[in-house]
């Protein structure tokens, strides 16, 4: 449980970051970049060093740890084409959502992921939770032509963790996790310094101080939230079997919502509905019903 609680702080963290980017008005794809580069040299500080050489690349899993980095990228310009087009709310709501998809995932090929009638409960319950407490009372105004946006996100997240979790079933486990999120973050880097030049933005941007030390904090706080999303998938309880991926990504999306929730009540002083109120409350009951199936 320590592995999936540190990836649910870490994952808090991530939001907090990017909550301190916007008050500072840096660009954001920059630190991303830096961010992805940061947790690149952090996947190889804690790889076995004579595990990284060309023949890594002769692994099944590498094909999966490229394809969810240029994931990361690709679903990062489209959050922010929808947030711009369909709004914040509309986009947070399809963000969140979307574990719908890797719980499914994670039941479909892991016999052991059993869907019982508590977990279903549960899931249902969850799936409630995230709406309410992320719901905002805003103004929906888009055009109906534009609906493909938050639905590519939705469908786009979904197969990030579906990807992650199809990864660590089959082929990752704690002895390659390092080199796994390597491979993962380097493509991502080098997707986004593709599209950086793409967009023929300046790259002396990228040393920026604020730019900079943001983007390293961003970083290491990404390569945790999906380190220690892996190990707790991987992790073997006394009993000898691992945590239900439906519940680890249940719990663990939950978790980030709430806190960050939480968080931006206590810190940056926002008000919260009565029905947000109902959702944290909702949440907390979907993490203990999920703990205990």
């Amino acid at each position: 449980m320590i592995y999936l609680i540190l990836s649910i702080l870490s994952s808090t963290l991530i939001y907090i970051i990017f909550k301190y980017i916007d008050k500072f008005k840096i660009s954001t794809f920059d630190i991303i970049i830096i961010n992805y580069i940061t947790a690149s040299v952090l996947g190889i500080l804690l790889s076995d060093f004579n595990q990284i050489n060309f023949s890594v690349f002769k692994n099944a899993w590498v094909p999966y740890s490229a394809i969810i980095g240029i994931l990361f990228i690709m679903m990062f310009v489209i959050i922010a084409r929808s947030s711009q087009v369909v709004g914040i709310a509309v986009t947070t709501v399809s963000n969140k959502m979307s574990v719908i998809i890797p719980i499914m995932v994670s039941i479909l090929i892991d016999p052991l992921d059993v869907l019982t009638n508590l977990k279903a409960f549960g899931i249902f319950l969850a799936l409630i939770a995230v709406f309410l407490t992320i719901y905002r009372e805003r103004k929906v105004d888009f055009h109906p032509r534009d609906i493909y946006l938050p639905i590519i996100l939705f469908l786009g997240m979904g197969l990030v963790d579906s990807l992650v979790k199809y990864a660590q079933h089959y082929y990752v486990d704690d002895s390659i996790l390092a080199l796994f999120t390597v491979v993962l973050f380097v493509m991502a880097a080098i997707a986004g310094l593709l599209t950086k030049l793409i967009r023929r933005t300046s790259f002396t941007d990228l040393i920026k101080p604020n730019t900079f030390l943001f983007g390293i904090a961003l970083g290491v706080s990404n390569y945790g939230s999906l380190y220690f999303l892996i190990r707790a998938l991987n992790h073997q309880t006394n009993a000898g079997n691992t945590f239900d991926g439906s519940i680890v990504f249940g719990v663990n999306n939950l978790g980030v919502i709430a806190l960050s929730v939480l968080f931006g009540l206590i810190v940056f002083k926002e008000k919260l509905l009565k029905i947000n109120w109902i959702g944290i409350i909702i949440s907390f009951i979907a993490i203990y019903i999920l703990s205990i199936t």
